[in-house]
């Protein structure tokens, strides 16, 4: 018997998205029993079975996409002819993707950065707070969904080690310092982001959109950062922006 529990958290560990698949429902024969199991790797690569065959072939290619799309399938397969098996049967099944929850790399633990960070509690969100400024985090205090990541001005790799990029990288920059906003969009901008935002005016996305093409020879420019960031819902508190940020990040999280 695998011991599923085991194995998806070692895949949780590594940060690896998979899909586990369960078998829900059997009606007549068929070549797998209600709970069985097989956790699904990007790569194809398997643990567990629920029966060989089209079923668990045309099931992996279902994990690949939920894994893909990020979403719940539920699905059944009717073991007839037309599948190339004789059992006759029906099996339902549904494909879970695991480890691919949206991560915030937060630049910036200003009024408004503080702000984002309380109103993500209890939303899919873990929250990398990240601050150059001398013992500035050591005083703030978060539930466990926030990380607090003090780095090193004088050491910019340290700023892109703190990010994990991919499909499920979610970056703001909004620190006290225009020069450290830029070397973080033009860093992110040369990996790869679900969403990159930036705070500031349409005047500063005109000023860094020149800078990016003409100093760092980046030519989308700013084509593909967010600025000014939020949902215009009125109103100009930190918590008021904060809340505008937030819509925005939850919006794009959820039109997968």
């Amino acid at each position: 018997m695998q011991n599923w529990i085991d194995i998806l958290n070692d895949f949780k560990k590594k940060h690896e998205p998979v899909a586990l698949i369960t078998v829900t429902k059997c009606l007549g024969s068929t070549p797998c029993v209600v709970g069985s199991r097989i956790i699904v790797t990007k790569n194809k690569k398997i643990h567990g079975t629920i029966g060989g065959g089209k079923l668990e072939f045309e099931s992996i290619d279902k994990a690949i996409e939920a894994i893909n799309q990020n979403r719940i399938i539920e699905i059944s397969f009717t073991l007839g002819p037309e599948f190339e098996q004789c059992c006759g049967g029906k099996v339902e099944l549904i494909i879970e993707p695991m480890n691919q929850s949206p991560e915030l790399f937060l630049f910036g633990a200003g009024h408004i950065g503080i702000e984002i960070c309380e109103i993500l509690k209890n939303t899919p969100f873990q929250v990398k707070l990240i601050d150059s400024r001398n013992n500035w985090l050591n005083d703030l205090e978060f539930d466990s969904h926030v990380k607090k990541i003090p780095v090193d001005i004088r050491d910019f790799k340290t700023f892109r080690d703190a990010v994990r990029w991919g499909n499920n990288c979610y970056v703001l920059v909004l620190t006290h310092d225009h020069s450290i906003d830029f070397d973080i969009i033009a860093m992110a901008l040369q990996n790869e982001t679900k969403f990159l935002g930036l705070i500031g005016s349409n005047t500063k996305r005109v000023r860094f959109n020149n800078m990016l093409i003409n100093d760092m020879g980046i030519k989308e420019g700013m084509s593909n950062v967010v600025c000014p960031i939020g949902i215009k819902i009125g109103g100009n508190a930190p918590k008021e922006i904060a809340i505008s940020v937030v819509a925005q990040l939850l919006q794009v999280h959820y039109s997968n």
